[in-house]
């Protein structure tokens, strides 16, 4: 019988985090890291992606990462390329970084709402799309995890947060992953069937 550790072994696969210097990206990066994965984090700030990678050493995980706006199409590309080249292909993409904003929606500032769309979705499929033409599709393997949430599949009840742009996004989140799932994973053989992407709820 095979042990938990042996279930989910990552030793000699590739993983990239996107707002992965605290939070939600920075535990996945530490589970991914104790399972054996080479880590690369990504988030806006270097001082803290130095923080993180230092707080993975402490781990025992060695990790490399690089400062970028997942907003920026030019950003994403530069990203994408960097990562690859430090890891020599990306087996696992990890899309956690995300915005929000709060206003009514009679108000929600426009901006405020590109804000949040250009880096909840807008560069969750531009850094997708990258990195599966780049890395996945040619070796014909590799895992997307889109991390969308609960806000995504209902409403907020009365008096609560107003959320807007948010809840907007986190449900494209959802749609894009069951949609690039699908396109992804066109054939059930199983040479093709590594082509498939999941979305966790925060």
């Amino acid at each position: 019988m095979r042990t938990i550790q042996q279930l989910f072994d990552l030793k000699g696969k590739t993983a990239l985090i996107t707002g992965g210097s605290r939070g939600l990206g920075l535990q996945i990066a530490e589970a991914l890291g104790e399972q054996g994965a080479r880590v690369v984090l990504s988030a806006r700030k270097a001082d803290e992606l130095q923080a993180a990678q230092a707080h993975l050493k402490s781990l025992g995980i060695e990790a490399d990462w690089i400062a970028a706006d997942g907003s920026q199409e030019s950003e994403i590309a530069r990203l994408a390329d960097e990562a690859i080249a430090k890891l020599g292909h990306v087996d696992i993409l990890v899309n956690n970084a995300g915005a929000t904003w709060g206003a009514p929606a009679e108000d929600h500032p426009v901006e405020a709402w590109d804000k949040v769309m250009n880096l909840n979705i807008r560069g969750l499929f531009l850094l997708c799309q990258r990195i599966g033409k780049l890395s996945m599709i040619p070796r014909r393997q590799g895992r997307i995890i889109n991390v969308a949430s609960i806000a995504g599949l209902a409403g907020n009840p009365p008096g609560s947060m107003e959320t807007i742009a948010y809840n907007t996004s986190k449900g494209a989140v959802v749609n894009f992953t069951r949609t690039l799932a699908g396109e992804w994973a066109s054939t059930t053989s199983p040479s093709t069937r590594w082509r498939r992407a999941s979305s966790r709820r925060r």
